[in-house]
């Protein structure tokens, strides 16, 4: 343990609220917990913030490897052991039926470090271009849609605090009361002004902001978002509302999107999305009108099969409106997971290599190869994405070895019940975990890593800020970090190059691969964050970092942002007595729930998995406050308790996706996928709904 303390960063969502852990007096003490002074959180944590150091003293902590026995228990074995048995069954398998017969799935929590070392180990080490992670169930809708307008994927191209002075911000799809509340601070400003609007099918913990003449609040059906977008871009370009000096100067393809939204007007949008046309009208005026406007969509809007278009529906109306590429005005998308944007740049996506280069851009490839010490021709071409996958393992010509780090997926997939049978039919399945996840659990092999208090590196947060992550206590005496288990399973599969244990050299050798790349790093080392620079990418060497990206030019060749026109596809509708379901989070759970629901004050306010509906939809089927609810469809049943509120509307039902087991809202989702991001369709699905 670390005898002063450690500046560092939350181990939960991207707006990395930054704290300082100081440690306990004896060893069996966890750190005390202590908000700092930061532009994202201003020193300011939400619960899971505040309760995060309970994670790293806890019993069932993992602290040796385990191997499955005969019977299915686990008995702890030597690191050695395992690694010498993951090597010989990796051999073998590459051996038998070839390299992409072996499969790694990342995770948008992984340091910058671990995320880049994973994805040259995938290529390098294993020869497969079988890598994906979670971010793909995440961002990935956003991220397509901002680099086909932009040419450049960055979730905020703006410093968060350039919210504090707007007049007008639109919230689609993103709960920040629950999701990251130390972000609300930042809508004060908007609220005080009357102009916050958020867009939600339930009167959300964000919606509630709007009361009191601090905004307003639509109420879409599920699945209508790109219908209420291109009406109320409708409304800009018929009320003459456009910022046509910028869509001459900077765009491209405004007259196309002209034409594409002239049939939504706002009557006729009223139809199909429930919102009612006085209301997009007043959206379409307010943006308008502010002096200092912000557009941000979240996955309530991408979680689709049709969510970059979706986003990209967003993004054009930005542009109509000239929001993007100035200070004071913008669009963004908010990113959920921790490292969510670090995360893909550098070579978790299965298209990607470091500094979010085209995987299948020859000089691309020729530049990292250099960086890592191969031939070009020796790296893999794209793989397949999360969904596929996971899909493909066990199958005849798929995955037969996967590597698991830092997913829980047979909660986190979609239609987990097919996951969880894939996943059994694996010759072999690892995973690096530092609990005994729902995943680990199904595991051959289970490799106990450092939480996040215990290692050094560095995140990337919704921003694109680079901060860094300090060690603050010792980790258990057989837990590894992730750089050193790569380095010696490449040392045991005799992978060229260097496979360094050092974060900071990690660090340097992502710089260097990541220099001329749309995802530029190469100015920036440890010793410069340690600096507490503000780092916000691109970065490359002599530069100051970029907070505001887009002020001067977009990232396409020209210059210039790409309006694309998109029509609505029109999710499954319910008939009968079905209704729709949408997912999503609560207040003091994250992602799948496998750190909160071991923190008491976190768990016991919502220990199993509730339903929320509509009084009138309660009552129509004879369900009662508290009652036990049964939620099916045609992929899987859970069992709910009831919660009734008139804030949902009455043909829709929210179910949180944290809980495991019989409880895993996936269970009912859809794995039909975005077919330009492969975004599985989280957020909808058409369900009944009966007393249990």
């Amino acid at each position: 343990m670390t005898s002063r303390p450690a500046d560092t960063h939350c181990p939960y969502c991207a707006l990395q609220c930054a704290m300082t852990l100081t440690p306990g007096t004896d060893a069996a003490a966890p750190p005390t917990v202590t908000g700092r002074e930061f532009p994202t959180n201003r020193g300011g944590l939400c619960k899971k913030g505040w309760t995060s150091a309970e994670l790293l003293g806890r019993g069932d902590r993992l602290t040796a490897p385990l191997v499955k026995l005969a019977d299915g228990s686990f008995a702890e074995a030597s690191w050695d052991e395992v690694l010498d048995r993951i090597a010989r069954e990796v051999t073998r398998i590459r051996n038998e039926v070839g390299a992409d017969a072996v499969g790694v799935f990342g995770g948008g929590g992984l340091t910058n470090e671990k995320a880049y070392q994973l994805g040259k180990f995938a290529r390098v080490a294993l020869g497969t271009s079988r890598i994906d992670y979670n971010g793909r169930f995440c961002m990935s809708s956003a991220a397509a849609a901002a680099t086909r307008a932009f040419g450049l994927d960055r979730g905020l191209p703006f410093p968060l605090d350039d919210l504090d002075a707007a007049d007008a911000v639109l919230m689609l799809g993103s709960n920040v009361g629950d999701t990251m509340p130390p972000f609300v601070q930042h809508l004060q400003g908007v609220r005080a002004r009357g102009g916050l609007i958020v867009v939600d099918p339930r009167r959300s913990t964000t919606a509630q902001l709007t009361a009191n003449g601090s905004g307003l609040h639509a109420q879409p059906a599920p699945g209508t978002d790109m219908a209420l977008l291109l009406g109320i871009s409708h409304v800009v370009i018929a009320d003459d509302l456009c910022d046509d000096g910028f869509l001459s100067a900077r765009t491209t393809g405004s007259d196309a999107v002209r034409r594409s939204v002239a049939a939504w007007w706002p009557e006729r949008t009223e139809q199909v999305t429930g919102v009612p046309a006085r209301v997009i009208r007043d959206i379409a005026h307010r943006l308008a009108g502010a002096r200092s406007a912000y557009i941000l969509t979240g996955r309530g809007v991408e979680q689709h099969v049709d969510g970059t278009d979706t986003a990209t529906a967003a993004i054009n109306l930005a542009l109509l409106l000239g929001l993007v590429g100035r200070e004071g005005a913008g669009y963004g998308t908010l990113t959920g997971q921790g490292n969510g944007q670090g995360g893909r740049e550098h070579g978790q996506k299965c298209d990607q290599l470091p500094g979010s280069r085209k995987i299948t851009d020859p000089d691309a490839r020729a530049h990292v190869a250099a960086v890592w010490g191969v031939d070009p021709a020796a790296i893999p071409g794209p793989g397949i994405p999360a969904v596929e996958l996971l899909a493909s393992c066990g199958a005849a010509g798929g995955i037969r070895a996967l590597l698991i780090h830092g997913s829980n997926v047979v909660v986190s997939a979609p239609d987990v019940s097919r996951v969880r049978e894939s996943l059994s039919l694996l010759d072999l399945l690892v995973v690096s975990d530092f609990f005994l996840s729902e995943t680990a659990q199904l595991a051959d092999i289970v490799l106990p890593v450092l939480q996040w208090a215990e290692e050094e590196g560095t995140m990337t947060n919704l921003e694109g800020r680079v901060i860094r992550r300090r060690q603050a206590v010792a980790p258990p005496p057989l837990a590894r970090s992730e750089l050193w288990i790569l380095r010696e399973l490449a040392a045991r599969l005799d992978a060229p190059g260097v496979w360094s244990l050092d974060p900071a050299d990690v660090f340097d050798e992502l710089a260097r691969a990541s220099a001329g790349g749309l995802s530029d790093y190469s100015g920036l080392s440890h010793a410069l964050l340690d600096t507490g620079v503000a780092a916000h990418w691109p970065f490359p060497h002599g530069s100051a970092g970029t907070p505001r990206v887009f002020l001067d030019r977009f990232a396409h060749d020209d210059g210039r942002a790409r309006l694309v026109p998109v029509r609505p596809r029109g999710p499954a509708a319910p008939h009968g007595s079905e209704v729709n379901l949408v997912t999503g989070r609560i207040l003091e759970h994250y992602q799948s729930g496998t750190q909160t629901r071991r923190v008491a004050e976190l768990n016991d306010p919502n220990p199993r998995l509730t339903v929320q509906l509509h009084p009138v939809t309660a009552r129509d089927r004879g369900i009662v406050e508290g009652g036990r609810v049964r939620v099916a469809n045609g992929r899987g049943v859970v069992e709910a308790e009831a919660r009734l509120t008139p804030g949902i509307r009455p043909d829709t039902v929210f179910l949180p996706f944290h809980y495991a087991g019989d409880e895993s809202a996936n269970l009912l989702t859809s794995d039909a996928t975005d077919p330009r991001s492969a975004m599985p369709e989280f957020k909808h699905a058409v369900v009944t709904v009966t007393p249990a």
